[in-house]
Protein backbone atom coordinates (compact mmCIF):
# COMPACT_ATOMS: atom_id res chain seq x y z
CA UNK A 1 0.00 0.00 0.00
CA UNK A 2 1.38 3.73 -1.00
CA UNK A 3 1.26 5.97 2.04
CA UNK A 4 1.68 9.51 1.57
CA UNK A 5 1.48 12.37 4.26
CA UNK A 6 -1.95 13.09 4.74
CA UNK A 7 -2.39 17.10 5.44
CA UNK A 8 -3.90 18.10 9.00
CA UNK A 9 -6.56 20.60 8.68
CA UNK A 10 -5.69 23.96 11.20
CA UNK A 11 -8.04 23.29 14.19
CA UNK A 12 -11.13 25.44 14.02
CA UNK A 13 -12.58 26.04 17.60
CA UNK A 14 -15.92 24.10 18.24
CA UNK A 15 -15.40 22.09 15.39
CA UNK A 16 -14.20 18.62 15.87
CA UNK A 17 -11.73 17.01 13.58
CA UNK A 18 -12.95 13.91 12.02
CA UNK A 19 -11.99 14.94 8.83
CA UNK A 20 -8.13 13.49 9.13
CA UNK A 21 -9.43 10.78 10.78
CA UNK A 22 -12.10 9.99 8.00
CA UNK A 23 -9.75 10.50 4.99
CA UNK A 24 -7.13 8.09 7.20
CA UNK A 25 -9.94 5.53 7.23
CA UNK A 26 -10.83 5.80 3.75
CA UNK A 27 -7.45 5.68 2.51
CA UNK A 28 -6.41 2.59 4.25
CA UNK A 29 -9.43 1.01 2.87
CA UNK A 30 -9.04 1.13 -0.76
CA UNK A 31 -9.41 -2.03 -2.45
CA UNK A 32 -7.96 -2.76 -5.98
CA UNK A 33 -10.46 -3.79 -8.06
CA UNK A 34 -8.86 -5.90 -10.75
CA UNK A 35 -11.34 -6.44 -14.28
CA UNK A 36 -10.19 -9.22 -16.66
CA UNK A 37 -12.05 -9.67 -19.43
CA UNK A 38 -11.91 -12.95 -21.97
CA UNK A 39 -13.34 -11.30 -25.05
CA UNK A 40 -15.31 -13.47 -27.83
CA UNK A 41 -14.27 -16.90 -27.36
CA UNK A 42 -15.76 -19.15 -30.20
CA UNK A 43 -17.43 -22.59 -29.44
CA UNK A 44 -19.54 -24.90 -31.53
CA UNK A 45 -22.32 -25.80 -29.49
CA UNK A 46 -25.76 -27.87 -29.13
CA UNK A 47 -27.68 -24.82 -27.23
CA UNK A 48 -31.40 -24.64 -28.09
CA UNK A 49 -34.56 -25.20 -27.90
CA UNK A 50 -35.54 -26.60 -31.08
CA UNK A 51 -34.41 -30.11 -32.12
CA UNK A 52 -32.55 -29.12 -34.76
CA UNK A 53 -30.27 -26.75 -32.80
CA UNK A 54 -29.45 -29.58 -30.35
CA UNK A 55 -28.42 -32.27 -33.32
CA UNK A 56 -26.79 -29.57 -36.13
CA UNK A 57 -25.57 -27.32 -33.13
CA UNK A 58 -24.75 -23.69 -34.08
CA UNK A 59 -21.46 -21.13 -33.61
CA UNK A 60 -21.33 -18.98 -30.02
CA UNK A 61 -19.25 -15.93 -28.68
CA UNK A 62 -18.57 -15.56 -24.96
CA UNK A 63 -17.43 -12.57 -23.36
CA UNK A 64 -16.72 -12.80 -19.42
CA UNK A 65 -15.90 -10.12 -17.23
CA UNK A 66 -14.67 -10.66 -13.79
CA UNK A 67 -14.23 -8.38 -11.43
CA UNK A 68 -11.97 -9.15 -8.44
CA UNK A 69 -9.99 -8.45 -5.41
CA UNK A 70 -6.90 -10.70 -6.35
CA UNK A 71 -4.71 -7.72 -6.51
CA UNK A 72 -0.86 -9.13 -5.45
CA UNK A 73 -0.22 -9.94 -9.33
CA UNK A 74 0.34 -6.17 -9.44
CA UNK A 75 3.24 -5.73 -7.22
CA UNK A 76 4.63 -9.58 -7.56
CA UNK A 77 4.36 -10.55 -11.27
CA UNK A 78 3.86 -14.35 -10.40
CA UNK A 79 0.75 -16.75 -11.92
CA UNK A 80 0.08 -17.83 -8.46
CA UNK A 81 -0.94 -14.36 -7.27
CA UNK A 82 -3.37 -13.97 -10.28
CA UNK A 83 -5.96 -15.40 -11.29
CA UNK A 84 -5.28 -18.02 -13.99
CA UNK A 85 -7.26 -17.51 -17.59
CA UNK A 86 -6.30 -20.52 -18.90
CA UNK A 87 -8.63 -22.41 -15.97
CA UNK A 88 -11.10 -19.41 -16.09
CA UNK A 89 -11.86 -20.42 -19.99
CA UNK A 90 -10.90 -24.13 -18.90
CA UNK A 91 -14.38 -23.73 -16.65
CA UNK A 92 -16.30 -21.77 -19.56
CA UNK A 93 -15.28 -24.28 -22.17
CA UNK A 94 -16.61 -26.91 -19.80
CA UNK A 95 -19.72 -25.33 -19.68
CA UNK A 96 -20.45 -24.55 -23.09
CA UNK A 97 -19.87 -28.34 -24.14
CA UNK A 98 -23.08 -29.48 -22.13
CA UNK A 99 -26.05 -28.93 -24.36
CA UNK A 100 -28.96 -27.09 -22.65
CA UNK A 101 -32.29 -25.56 -24.02
CA UNK A 102 -31.43 -22.04 -22.64
CA UNK A 103 -28.82 -19.62 -23.06
CA UNK A 104 -29.64 -18.06 -19.86
CA UNK A 105 -28.94 -21.63 -18.10
CA UNK A 106 -25.28 -22.20 -19.38
CA UNK A 107 -24.78 -18.23 -18.60
CA UNK A 108 -26.30 -18.99 -14.69
CA UNK A 109 -24.00 -22.13 -14.78
CA UNK A 110 -21.00 -20.57 -15.75
CA UNK A 111 -21.37 -17.66 -13.30
CA UNK A 112 -22.12 -19.63 -10.79
CA UNK A 113 -19.05 -21.79 -11.80
CA UNK A 114 -16.68 -18.78 -11.52
CA UNK A 115 -18.18 -17.50 -8.05
CA UNK A 116 -17.83 -20.80 -6.16
CA UNK A 117 -14.29 -21.78 -7.93
CA UNK A 118 -12.74 -18.20 -7.03
CA UNK A 119 -13.70 -16.81 -3.79
CA UNK A 120 -11.48 -13.56 -5.10
CA UNK A 121 -14.29 -13.10 -7.56
CA UNK A 122 -16.73 -10.36 -6.67
CA UNK A 123 -18.84 -10.32 -9.86
CA UNK A 124 -19.19 -11.66 -12.93
CA UNK A 125 -20.91 -10.34 -16.63
CA UNK A 126 -21.61 -13.01 -18.76
CA UNK A 127 -22.67 -12.60 -22.37
CA UNK A 128 -23.64 -15.51 -24.42
CA UNK A 129 -24.28 -15.15 -28.37
CA UNK A 130 -25.83 -17.98 -30.94
CA UNK A 131 -24.71 -17.22 -34.26
CA UNK A 132 -27.32 -16.66 -36.85
CA UNK A 133 -30.34 -18.54 -35.01
CA UNK A 134 -32.91 -20.30 -36.44
CA UNK A 135 -35.89 -17.72 -36.00
CA UNK A 136 -37.20 -17.34 -39.75
CA UNK A 137 -35.12 -14.26 -40.87
CA UNK A 138 -31.76 -13.17 -41.26
CA UNK A 139 -30.17 -11.97 -37.67
CA UNK A 140 -26.46 -11.58 -37.00
CA UNK A 141 -26.94 -12.96 -33.25
CA UNK A 142 -28.79 -13.26 -30.41
CA UNK A 143 -27.00 -12.87 -26.91
CA UNK A 144 -27.86 -13.22 -23.22
CA UNK A 145 -26.11 -11.38 -20.64
CA UNK A 146 -25.49 -12.22 -16.90
CA UNK A 147 -24.75 -10.26 -13.86
CA UNK A 148 -23.81 -11.86 -10.93
CA UNK A 149 -22.35 -10.17 -7.93
CA UNK A 150 -21.73 -12.03 -4.35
Amino acid sequence: MIHEEIPVLPKIEGIPQLFNFATIILRNNMKDILQIDLEEMKFYAYHGHYEVEQKVGNQFLVSVKVNCEKKEALHSDRLRDALDYQRIYSLIKEQMEIPSHLLEHVAGRIADGLLSEWKEIRSVRIKISKMNPPMGGEIKKVSVTLEKER
